[in-house]
């Protein structure tokens, strides 16, 4: 099955997607995240096919999501590090694992996060970053950005 692009699609979201939708990609983030920076590590722990390996971290460095640096000429052998453009992706990782671990983690998360300031595992909690409050589906509505037309949300939203 051939994916669809988003690249033409005025969305955020779909942009997003565009770049780290794949699903190898979000698994190639997490291990990132928890500091696999080498081809033959994230091989060995995802099982993932070299040439699709390949494929996704080349897709990361052009995106600007990871960095790569040579650590040996010969044979050439690279480190993959997050770019700022990636650690910008920690709360997006971070609520999916809760989301998994909430619902399809029957016998318990099977990673914890803990915060190294308090011991404390870790929840992700959106907050509003102008009041502190916490913030729910409920508690927000969408407007038209900069970047945007009122075509962009539903006729209800728009209304809003």
């Amino acid at each position: 099955m051939e994916r669809k692009s988003f690249a033409d699609m005025n969305c955020s979201v779909a942009q997003c997607l565009e770049v780290v939708g794949e699903w190898w990609t979000m698994l190639i983030l997490r291990d990132a995240f928890l500091g696999v920076s080498r081809f033959d590590d994230f091989q060995r722990r995802l099982g993932i096919s070299r040439n699709v390996l390949t494929q996704r971290l080349t897709g990361l460095v052009e995106a600007g999501v990871l960095a790569r640096t040579a650590y040996r000429e010969h044979p050439p052998r690279y480190d993959y590090r997050l770019a700022d453009k990636g650690r910008d992706l920690w709360p997006v990782l971070s609520a999916m694992r809760q989301w998994g671990d909430r619902y399809a983690a029957p016998a318990g998360p099977p990673v914890n996060v803990r915060h190294r300031g308090c011991g404390e595992v870790f929840h992700t909690v959106p907050t509003c970053s102008q009041c502190g409050e916490q913030v729910g589906p409920g508690d927000v509505r969408a407007v038209v950005g900069p970047g945007g037309s009122a075509d962009l949300l539903p006729a209800r939203s728009a209304q809003a």
